[in-house]
This record gives C-alpha cells, structure tokens and sequence, in this order.
C-alpha cells in the first residue's frame, strides 16, 4: 500500500511542515485520535508516504517508511514523554504538541526523502481524511484517479 499524507502549512514561522521533512529537520510525523483511526496500525515499514501540502493539488515529496510506532489508551504523561521522546524527529511546535495530544497516537518515521519532479496533479474527492491508504498513489492523480475507497480505510 502506498499513503498520502497532508501536511499542515499553517506555520506560525513560515516553515512549513513540508519543508521541514525537506531540509531533512522533520523525519517523523504523528496522527492521533481519541480512539484508533487510520493510519493507526496500518502503516508499516517499506511502504510508500507520498506529502502534499493542505490547500494545494501538487503532491511533490515521497519517501520511505523506516518505523511505524502504534499507542492506544495513553495517559496524559505517556503522551507527553512520547512525544517529547521523538522530538528530535517530529519537531513540533508547541501548538503541535497540543494538536497532538491524543490517547491514540501512530508516529511513522520515514527516510530516502525526495522531491517529484514534476509533481503529481491530487485529483480531490470529498469527504477525504488527512491520511490516504491507497493501492496506487495513481488512484488520485488528476487522469488516472478512480473513486476512493474506503474500504482500505476501516478497521
């Protein structure tokens, strides 16, 4: 399977999530919930993590999944010592670090960053989650992309 994974582009600083996992300082990205939601234990080492930025139809950076690590039911500590464990890959920002703060928490680390060239035209469909699991990152480009399936998507 192959994901793709919006990036917020919201930053306070003006960078941005997608140019942090760029300039190599973001090698790990975090998805939580209340309860267990995709990518929650269905992301795994070796796939594909294609990123676009919200707000923009280019998906322009793919990379390597290295390691995939899955939490449900945390407390409030254990939530702030993973985070603050994996820091040095996540490199949030404190309203991150809020954002975040979820019972059940999926970081994915990833590796062998690089850009396409060109980029990849999102062909958006609505009701779209943050997170895809796709067959093919094909399945949701601009002249190949078929209805997505939620299906991929379920526990």
């Amino acid at each position: 399977m192959v994901h793709l994974v919006y990036c917020d582009n919201s930053g306070k600083t003006g960078e941005r999530v997608l140019n942090k996992i760029l300039n190599g300082t973001k090698t790990m990205v975090v998805r939580g919930a209340a309860g267990r939601k995709i990518p929650h234990s269905r992301v795994f080492e070796g796939e594909t993590l294609y990123f676009m930025e919200k707000g923009t139809t280019e998906i322009s950076v793919q990379a390597t999944v290295k390691a995939v690590q899955n939490y449900a039911k945390l407390t409030d500590d254990e939530i702030v010592k993973i985070l603050e464990e994996n820091q040095s890959k996540l490199n949030l920002t404190d309203k991150q670090k809020e954002r975040w703060h979820k019972k059940c928490l999926c970081l994915v680390e990833f590796s062998d960053i690089r850009t396409i060239e060109p980029a990849l035209t999102f062909e958006h469909q609505g009701n779209m989650d943050d997170w895809l699991i796709l067959e093919k990152i094909e399945d949701v480009v601009a002249g190949t992309s078929v209805p997505y399936n939620y299906e991929k998507s379920r526990f």
